[in-house]
């Protein structure tokens, strides 16, 4: 189950805008747009995106494993396909809708609502070790992205990441999932892959919805999605404005990444140990130190100093935000719970491009940008504490809501 969720969470990757990004200036190059147009087509797609998983996350907690994780495959697959064939910028906005809504979200919903909710009392390292496949991608995969465009252009590159998915990835999973028996054991946690078949999936949410320490937490939670989104969608003008070199910076993504993986481990452990709402306080301090450096600092170390504080929030993400929901809200209801998370997380990573590239345009330079997304990660620290503090209970269930 652990090399399931690694290996699903991987190949989102593909979907993440790390990888993505690398692509950008041949994109920009052979559609002939300006750095606004590609924003905000990537921006509508993924806001689209967002919407859609809101939709169709929560059949997790009605459809068998296997058969799930094969349709958001095939949808990846089709994202692939797309991108391969595009001419046009309506043809370029589906191809990101697909390969965000079945890479960027459900591949990792899918990995980490499954460790969550297999796991109970080693939740938080289980979901560290998935979310592993996130930096271990961001290690590998830039290098190839760029590999391949020189090799056979980026369009062609498209078709081998498609060929993947039925070469590698399905088998795998499939033969995975067989050795695991999912469908045949009862987890940890006490829950069994057809528990939730006959239930309703908006009491999650419902929920979720109605408890004030979420609405605190959330803008701490949408503050990595949105500068990274922004940050790497932009990242041309970025190292123009800062006078980063691209193999410095690529140099600086090998640190991220490593930094990312140790992070998610250590939280991992740190989670189990001292619970998730601990956690949830040191989410957002790395990164918004991180922009304040990127702001203050010249020279090459500036971009260093901001890699490596952007992966110890990321690599917090996974086991803090993974169990969190867990731990609150229970396992139950947790797809329904965790799609419309993943889905808001979404929507914070569509409105970045969009916003930085007006920014862009409009003539900000990226120190002032630096700073003011610092000042909103201020702002969203202040929120998350008082949000989740480890001595408040739970709120009730719907079921002890019926019983009183």
């Amino acid at each position: 189950m652990l090399a399931f969720g690694f290996l699903t969470v991987f190949w989102g990757n593909f979907g993440q805008s790390f990888f993505v990004s690398w692509f950008g200036v041949s994109i920009q190059q052979g559609l002939g747009l300006t750095a606004a147009a590609y924003g905000s087509a990537y921006s509508l797609a993924t806001l689209a995106s967002g919407m859609t998983i809101m939709l169709v996350g929560g059949l997790l907690d009605r459809t068998p494993l296997r058969l799930f994780a094969t349709l958001v495959a095939l949808g990846l697959m089709s994202a692939a396909m797309t991108l391969a064939n595009v001419q046009t910028v309506a043809g370029l906005t589906i191809g990101f809708f697909l390969l965000r809504l079945f890479g960027q979200g459900l591949l990792p919903h899918t990995a980490t609502t499954t460790m969550a909710r297999y796991f109970a009392v080693n939740r938080g390292k289980a979901i560290s070790i998935a979310t592993s496949g996130v930096p271990v991608g961001e290690m590998l995969l830039p290098g190839l992205a760029v590999a391949l465009i020189a090799a056979i252009g980026w369009q062609n590159s498209w078709w081998v990441i498609a060929a993947g998915v039925p070469l590698l990835y399905l088998p795998l999973v499939w033969w995975l999932l067989h050795r695991a028996r999912y469908g045949q054991v009862r987890s940890e946690s006490g829950y069994h892959p057809g528990d939730a078949t006959s239930r309703s999936d908006g009491g999650g949410r419902r929920q979720l919805l109605a408890d004030r320490r979420f609405w605190l937490a959330l803008p701490g939670l949408m503050l990595g999605p949105f500068v990274l989104t922004g940050v790497f969608i932009h990242q041309g003008w970025f190292l123009a404005q800062k006078s980063w070199s691209p193999g410095w910076f690529a140099s600086c993504f090998v640190a991220y990444g490593v930094i990312h993986w140790l992070s998610s481990l250590v939280s991992g452990l740190l989670v189990d140990r001292l619970g998730s709402p601990h956690m949830l306080r040191l989410y957002c301090l790395p990164m918004t130190l991180g922009l304040w450096l990127a702001g203050w600092l010249g020279g090459d170390w500036a971009a260093m100093s901001m890699l490596i504080l952007f992966g110890i929030t990321i690599g917090f993400s996974g086991p803090i935000t993974g169990s969190l929901w867990a731990e609150i809200y229970g396992v139950e209801r947790l797809g329904s719970i965790r799609s419309l998370i993943t889905s808001l997380m979404v929507l914070a990573s569509s409105t970045s491009p969009v916003l930085l590239g007006f920014l862009i345009d409009s003539g900000w330079n990226a120190t002032r940008m630096f700073w003011a997304m610092g000042i909103y990660g201020v702002v969203a620290v202040g929120l998350i504490f008082r949000s989740y503090r480890p001595e408040e209970p739970a709120p009730a269930s719907e079921l002890e809501l019926e019983e009183r």
